[in-house]
């Protein structure tokens, strides 16, 4: 996901991508799981991101970096 506002959350950043982690009882109240610069996962505001589609060649070099 894209985050396009980070809504002065200091570990986020505005025009990054992030991974993130299935929430179902998360997604039911709006909110994502994501993985921020803290490292861990935290509940953010599914408004707060944006869906993007990255090329297999591109997903490949993230999740060897993970």
């Amino acid at each position: 996901m894209l985050c396009i506002d980070n809504k002065g959350e200091d570990d986020l950043e505005a025009r990054k991508v992030y991974r993130v982690l299935p929430d179902e009882l998360a997604a039911r109240h709006g909110m994502i799981r994501v993985i921020d610069e803290s490292g861990e996962d935290y509940l953010y505001l599914k408004s707060m991101f944006v869906p993007i589609e990255l090329p297999k060649k591109v997903e490949r070099v993230l999740a060897l970096a993970n």
